[in-house]
This record gives structure tokens, C-alpha cells and sequence, in this order.
């Protein structure tokens, strides 16, 4: 049975698995609400869906059309937008925004004032810092041709971001890679690379004792 705090709104429809904790002024199922002007998809949205033993903090809200695994933790104040599929175990740390159709793979973890754009995706055991910023629109609005372009960042398997990271429209960090601090990504990064810098430029290969296989 899942457990729901007086306080928090969970909107007719929503299916919440055993175990769910839904805690203070938390918001699930919510609908958007669009401008005029968006780009965002308006068909009808599915209920949301909430895996058994995930927690929804204080405060975070989870729109509908959405599915979230098992054991997530969706810190206070997150938000996860419509369209988006998160798998189980994964952490979507405090403050946190993940835009429309994006797609998180399980064990992936997601720390404070992270932000990551609507079209991305982020494969198994992706580690993102705090503050990161992933961005999709090349044209930032402006131009029709932007449509068929817009896209986020794909983040492979076991690839690591650094805190206050900046990842450029559409581009792909490879598996196990790593994204220094502070790095300005303008381009795609190899698999087992670590890249620093702005824009990244790659520093060395990654350490074997540090490639997910080995852990």
C-alpha cells in the first residue's frame, strides 16, 4: 500500500506501486499547462506511473504521462515533465529538472540543480554532478527549421559528468567517459575518454580501476 501525506496531490488515474511514498506539498499526475507558442506535444497523456518503493520528496512533482521505476528517490523540489521513463534505482537529486521526453536509464544518479533538457537520454549508471546544464535547441527559438533538430544530449552507459558541466545540443558522451568540471562540451566525447575544459578537449583515456566493468 502506498503511503500518501495529507498535504501532497496525487491527480485521479495516477497508479502507484507498493511501497510508494508520496510525502509533503509533493504533486503527481499533474497536466501541463502550455503556451500558446509552445513546441510541446498536446495529445492526451497516459496516468502517471510510480514503481513500487519509490520515494516522491517534499515538494517534488511529477507530471502525467510519465514513468518512473522502482526505488527511484525523486528529491525535494525535482521535477520530472511529461513524456519521460525512468528506470529503476535511480536518484533524481534536489531541485533537479528533467524536461519532456527524455528517457533515464536504472542506476543512474542525478544530483542537485541539475538540469536536463527535454529529447535526451541518459543510459544505465550515468553519474551527473550538480548544476550541469544539458541544452537542445541550436537556434534557442528562433527559425523553423529548428523543429527537426531540436535534441538533447545521449549519455551512454557508465559515463560520468562533472559538476557545472555545459553539454551543446545533440551531442553523444560515450560509454564510460568523463566530462571534467566546469567543461564546455561542444562535441561528441569517445567512449573511455576524459575530456576538460571550454570548449572539452581530451586530457587522457579514463583509468581502468575507474570503467564500470571494474567496479
Amino acid at each position: 500500500m502506498a503511503e500518501i501525506h495529507p498535504t501532497a496531490i496525487v491527480y485521479p488515474g495516477t497508479v502507484l506501486g507498493e511501497g510508494v511514498k508520496v510525502l509533503e506539498h509533493a504533486v503527481v499526475g499533474k497536466q501541463p499547462s502550455l503556451s500558446p507558442r509552445s513546441t510541446a506535444k498536446r495529445e492526451p497523456l497516459e496516468p502517471t506511473e510510480i514503481g513500487d518503493g519509490t520515494i516522491v520528496s517534499t515538494g517534488a512533482v511529477v507530471f502525467a504521462g510519465t514513468q518512473i521505476g522502482a526505488r527511484v528517490i525523486l528529491g525535494d523540489q525535482s521535477c520530472v515533465r511529461e513524456r519521460v521513463v525512468v528506470g529503476d534505482d535511480v536518484v533524481i537529486g534536489r531541485g533537479s529538472l528533467v524536461e519532456n521526453d527524455t528517457t533515464i536509464g536504472a542506476m543512474t544518479k542525478i544530483q542537485a540543480e541539475a538540469y536536463i533538457t527535454a529529447y535526451s537520454t541518459l543510459e544505465e549508471h550515468v553519474f551527473i554532478a550538480p548544476c550541469v546544464v544539458t541544452t537542445n535547441d541550436n537556434f534557442m527559438g528562433r527559425t523553423e527549421r529548428r523543429h527537426e533538430l531540436i535534441k538533447g544530449p545521449t549519455i551512454r552507459r557508465g559515463a560520468r559528468v562533472g559538476g557545472g558541466a555545459i553539454l551543446l545540443p545533440g551531442i553523444e558522451i560515450g560509454e564510460d567517459a568523463f566530462v571534467g568540471a566546469g567543461a564546455v562540451v561542444t562535441k561528441d566525447v569517445e567512449a573511455r575518454m576524459l575530456v576538460v575544459g571550454s570548449p572539452a578537449r581530451v586530457m587522457r583515456p579514463v583509468a581502468d580501476d575507474e570503467l564500470l566493468e571494474n567496479q
